[in-house]
């Protein structure tokens, strides 16, 4: 039997992978300022990533990999997702892509 799907999921909204990267730091018990200090990535650069105003570069995310034990792929693919949805909410062209 194949499944019909009724309803489609299509949020209006886009997380930042820097919530994820939060939750991660405060579950390791570490401050902004450690983890730049263990990475080598400055306060403002992590700050910013946490905003979502910087994106998680793949430099980035193999650091964060070293020192928090969370893969690279996630970091990337956490990023990836992000930027699609941003670009999903902006308004399109009327009469659709040109």
């Amino acid at each position: 039997m194949k499944a019909i799907r009724k309803f489609r999921f299509e949020p209006d909204y886009a997380v930042p992978p820097g919530a994820t990267l939060k939750e991660s730091m405060e579950s390791l018990g570490l401050t902004e300022r450690e983890l730049a200090e263990r990475t080598g990535i400055t306060v403002q650069t992590l700050t910013s990533i946490i905003d979502g105003g910087e994106l998680i570069t793949c430099e980035t995310a193999n650091k964060l990999e070293l020192v928090m034990g969370t893969p690279a792929v996630l970091w990337n693919n956490l990023e990836d997702q992000y930027r699609l949805q941003l670009a999903r909410m902006q308004p399109q062209p009327e009469g659709g892509i040109e």
